[in-house]
């Protein structure tokens, strides 16, 4: 799930960007709670490309708090419901404090076998390749809000064979009724991974 439009949702309305970022992280609380719902058992999150380090110093700080913030308040939450949150990613970059909460959440939650929630930080796909880090979980369905029609190096590798799913909706606005229809719409595709159809094979 690549969450884009934070920035421009927040600009419609003439807020600050921080503000369109804090609606993200309620989008994101939306999509967790209604994935299992769709038979989701592994949910990958771009959060944090590693190319954003580009941005303002105190966006990036906001950001940072944001998910402080985040993880210390569903931490609790995720357990209950059977949550595991593990973070792929750079993790030599993030402020100790960060890194700190993200390991004390992954450890919380490692029991968790309702859903995979990965959190994609500091993250580069070709960066992963290039240094030889296995690959995660193969990916069925790739969802990028707001528009924006590219891969922007999120899991290359295990995009190889995914259903793109491009939608306008920009992410502070995606709910369960967005990802039903992305859901929907992966289910009506015919996937053959480089084999013929069954009824052309038969």
């Amino acid at each position: 799930m690549i969450m884009d439009g934070n920035g421009r949702w927040a600009t419609s309305r003439g807020l600050p960007r921080l503000a369109g970022h804090r609606a993200g992280v309620e989008a994101l609380k939306r999509v967790t709670e209604a994935a299992p719902e769709f038979g989701i058992g592994v949910l990958t999150v771009y959060a944090f490309s590693a190319d954003n380090w580009r941005r303002p110093a105190a966006e990036i700080g906001g950001l940072m708090r944001l998910l402080r913030a985040y993880i210390q308040r569903e931490t609790r939450r995720c357990v209950a419901n059977g949550v595991r949150i593990q973070a792929i990613g750079r993790r030599d970059r993030l402020d100790p404090a960060v890194l700190r909460d993200i390991e004390n959440t992954e450890c919380a939650t490692a029991g968790g076998g309702q859903l995979l929630l990965r959190i994609a930080l500091d993250y580069s796909s070709r960066e992963a390749m290039s240094r030889g880090e296995p690959p995660g979980p193969d990916v069925d369905l790739l969802i990028r809000t707001s528009g924006e029609q590219r891969l922007s190096d999120f899991l290359l590798w295990e995009c190889a064979y995914a259903e793109l799913y491009f939608t306008a909706r920009l992410w502070p606005d995606f709910g369960r009724d967005d990802l039903a229809a992305a859901v929907s719409e992966f289910r009506r595709r015919e996937r053959r991974f480089g084999a013929l159809p069954e009824a052309a094979a038969s």
